[in-house]
């Protein structure tokens, strides 16, 4: 079986500073492996380099929830009322019925 067919098994390993090496086999479908390897060779790395590379960085971004940049941006509405200019018209609480 070439690797052209079936599903591309592609062996990862990596040195973390010098500490040791961890492997591990992924499994792609024919689409992502010829993908793979035709952005590998564009970018003159190999596929295990941009698979390092973008498991670092999902993992960052995992590892840092945040609020989307929309959201982060937002200044407000100005013709928006204050969100405690309507607490006077709020009901009070209701007993606890389990209280």
């Amino acid at each position: 079986m070439s690797w052209l067919t079936a599903a591309h098994n592609i062996c990862t390993c990596y040195m973390l500073l010098g500490v040791g090496a961890m492997h591990f086999n992924i499994y792609l479908d024919d689409a992502t492996g010829q993908k793979l390897n035709a952005m590998a060779q564009q970018v003159g790395e190999s596929r295990n380099a941009l698979i390092r590379r973008a498991v670092s960085e999902w993992l960052a971004h995992q590892s840092q929830p945040q609020w989307p940049q929309a959201v982060l941006d937002f200044t407000g509405m100005a013709d928006a009322p204050r969100f405690e200019a309507g607490r006077d018209r709020l009901k009070p609480p209701v007993d606890d019925p389990l209280a």
